[in-house]
């Protein structure tokens, strides 16, 4: 009887699948025994499976053995212990900011959850409603900000031509005497934004591209938004998990807080601990004065409250736990860095495979890049040709999670390009 009643929501059009999330849809229906999902965003083993830490399901284990434990709402910003370790891990235990009582943090769900308590705290406490993203970005990073009211414009970052960092260093300098005349890519755009605006940057494993500014154009990017007053809103989703090293990889982080500024941190412990469905993020807000901080925190909670009212306990336990204990800790760091020099190793051979075909172009932009995606440089062509053909999944920009690789499917990849980039030039 129900279904003969017309719904008030039959005008409603279908949506387009996530151009992410869509591929593994595309990649599940596919009945292909050789098939390759590259376009997942999570780590997996040489066997292809997902991968639980060793320490993550210790720390599980003690807090489940733990008979004092709760089920009680956390409080709005979170578990305590949580946010002043994630503070450190990325600040640094010895930061001036957090000495000076100049952080505040609040527990989040993950990396999302973050950005987007962030993004509507800025847009109803900061002066300027404009935020900066790099071209290109992270598909939601766009969505997130303009559903918090804020408004998304673009500065250049990717360099098709050189599948590197659109950055002049020749032109840097001039940048701060203001000749714009000469200026181009990222540092032309950033150097023409409005007084104060907010700018995302990615701390480290730029994601769809995997590449990286260096430390000195690090340092003049932070000059030049120093000099604007534009406000850094730091997105971290890969410390540990670029390099290897936890310290490396806040290093860009760090610079900007160490000279005093504000700033925004968005935290995410996904790929870095593999704790994807848990859902454990912080954002933190480094501010001018210990007094501001205070009051930031109460605009944060009334921000939080709507939305979600409180967030999950069970995964920044697991953190908590880990963060807490040295012995932990440091197997915590072998685990991490084992992720990342897989994915290290899957790029210097999958580029030592093309090289050795003698696949058309240049392709050491694979071991330039870092993190868990690179930029083929593959067009919207190819990529479908090599979906068609050989079952390879990725999307259609041409970014592929080098997670997704192991010695079984990297010959299998390595022979898709190749005919790829020779049949469809």
């Amino acid at each position: 009887m129900a279904s003969q009643v017309a719904s008030v929501f039959a005008g409603i059009a279908q949506a387009p699948e996530d151009p992410i999330l869509g591929v593994t849809v595309a990649f599940n229906k596919d009945p292909s025994p050789v098939k390759v999902n590259l376009g997942v965003g999570a780590y997996r083993t040489e066997e292809g499976k997902p991968l639980v830490l060793n320490v993550v399901r210790c720390a599980e284990q003690m807090l489940i053995n733990d008979p004092s434990r709760y089920k009680e709402y956390l409080p709005i910003t979170g578990l305590a212990e949580f946010n002043k370790l994630s503070a450190k891990l990325i600040f640094g235990a010895d930061s001036p900011a957090i000495q000076e009582n100049r952080v505040v943090t609040v527990q989040c769900l993950s990396g999302t959850g973050s950005l987007r308590v962030g993004g509507e705290f800025l847009a109803k406490h900061y002066h300027e409603h404009t935020i900066y993203i790099p071209t290109p970005t992270w598909g939601n990073h766009p969505k997130i900000f303009t559903l918090a009211g804020l408004t998304a414009r673009t500065y250049r970052y990717y360099d098709p031509a050189t599948r590197g960092l659109d950055f002049n260093d020749c032109v840097m300098a001039l940048s701060l005497i203001q000749d714009l005349f000469f200026l181009t890519g990222l540092v032309e755009d950033l150097s023409s934004a409005p007084l104060g605006s907010i700018v995302l940057l990615h701390a480290c494993a730029h994601n769809p591209t995997g590449v990286d500014p260096t430390v000195d154009q690090w340092e003049k990017i932070r000059q030049l938004m120093r000099s604007k007053s534009l406000l850094p809103f730091f997105d971290s989703a890969y410390q540990g998990f670029a390099s290897g090293s936890l310290d490396k990889d806040a290093q860009p982080v760090r610079m900007f807080v160490a000279d005093g500024g504000e700033l925004l941190m968005a935290q995410s412990y996904a790929k870095n601990m593999g704790l994807y469905g848990e859902r454990v993020g912080a954002l933190s807000i480094v501010c001018g004065s210990a007094d501001v901080a205070v009051r930031v925190e109460s605009q944060l909670k009334l921000v939080i409250r709507p939305m979600y009212s409180s967030p999950p306990l069970h995964g920044p336990s697991v953190v908590a736990t880990i963060l807490r204990d040295s012995e932990m800790f440091n197997e915590w760091t072998v685990e991490l860095k084992a992720m990342a020099d897989r994915i290290i190793s899957m790029r210097q051979q999958l580029f030592d495979a093309l090289k050795s075909r003698g696949t058309p172009g240049d392709w050491s932009h694979i071991i330039k890049q870092i993190g868990m995606f690179t930029f083929t440089g593959l067009n919207s062509e190819q990529v479908a040709f090599m979906r068609q053909e050989y079952h390879i999944y990725m999307t259609s920009d041409g970014r592929i999670s080098m997670a997704g690789l192991n010695m079984k499917n990297l010959p299998h990849l390595a022979d898709a390009i190749h005919a790829a980039v020779t049949k469809l030039k």
